[in-house]
């Protein structure tokens, strides 16, 4: 026939190089020669210049190297402007007080959502014909952090929770300038929880149930103990949280199940324990509002440790 067969593999060059093209049309120089090749390649205008690169480009100077490292180059740019920078593939550029309000009503749902649940089981409240039991605590913590980051985790990360904010400033996943937003952001939510709970029981839900502030199991529980269970529960949490949040191999639509469900398994652990708190603010809000603060350093400082600590060993061994 005269013509040479093409294979398959310069077909699908071809496809991607089309593809690539019309995928960025605003990448170009003034003479129309487009950027994103490898610094070797004939074709970059960068380190050539116009004139050289149209010449390499006649010679026939470009080998299939060049041109699949350039495609590839291409395809790699265009994604990482397609996604976010932040966790659950939200902005950590963008402004700053839409994300630091996202994550204040995040937390009042979070904190209100289950802090109101263990009230009505510790105050023994019928509902459908029974009272709550302990696992209806866990699974509400679980299923409303799941309603959270969907619904926010696009606009803030959906943090909700001190220990990520400070996990993922620590391995340079979030800029240190917004931690002091989110955490303030994060108290208010929490403080704003408790008062919903104490709106919706009452005065004995406050004097009685302690709006379902965390202490250590009375008697046999000491403050040690507590501390570190506090880092284990929230060691889970926050390694989950990093990997299917800042890793962009892991499938977006699971993220919210996942984070719910490894909240819950931290307050089915820690439940009979130390209350299950495996945030700072969940536990410190209730606390504020109640006016009771005891062994509050152990909440605080346990589940930081503990979300560093995660961070950390997913950022430096597994992270992509």
């Amino acid at each position: 026939m005269g013509t040479e067969r093409r294979s398959a593999e310069e077909i699908r060059e071809d496809e991607l190089r089309r593809e690539t093209n019309l995928s960025r049309p605003a990448d170009r120089t003034t003479d129309g020669v487009e950027h994103g090749l490898a610094d070797d390649s004939p074709l970059d205008v960068r380190r050539h210049g116009p004139e050289e690169s149209r010449r390499g480009l006649h010679d026939g100077n470009i080998t299939r190297d060049d041109m699949r490292r350039a495609t590839k180059e291409a395809i790699i740019e265009r994604e990482k402007e397609l996604k976010g920078d932040g966790a659950y593939g939200s902005s950590t550029s963008d402004p700053i007080l839409p994300a630091a309000l996202a994550e204040l009503v995040g937390t009042f749902i979070l904190v209100f959502g289950g802090t109101a649940v263990a009230v009505a089981a510790i105050l023994n409240r019928p509902t459908a014909g029974g009272a709550y039991e302990s696992m209806a605590v866990a699974l509400a913590f679980g299923l409303a952090l799941v309603a959270v980051v969907a619904a926010i985790g696009h606009v803030s990360g959906a943090h909700v929770n001190p220990a990520v904010t400070l996990g993922l400033a620590a391995t340079g996943k979030f800029p240190w300038k917004s931690v002091p937003f989110y955490l303030g952001a994060q108290l208010v939510g929490a403080v704003l929880g408790a008062v919903g709970t104490w709106i919706v029981f009452g005065g004995p839900g406050r004097t009685e149930a302690k709006l379902a502030a965390t202490y250590p199991a009375s008697g046999s529980v000491g403050d040690l103990q507590a501390f570190i269970v506090e880092i284990l529960i929230t060691f889970i949490l926050v390694f989950v949280v990093v990997a299917v949040a800042t890793d962009s191999r892991a499938p977006a639509a699971i993220a919210p199940i996942a984070v719910g469900f490894a909240l819950a398994v931290g307050v089915f652990i820690a439940g009979p324990v130390t209350g299950g708190a495996v945030n700072p603010v969940r536990a410190l809000g209730p606390m504020l509002v109640a006016g009771d603060l005891t062994s509050v350093w152990l909440y605080i400082l346990g589940p930081i440790i503990g979300g560093v600590l995660a961070a950390f060993l997913y950022d430096r061994t597994m992270a992509q």
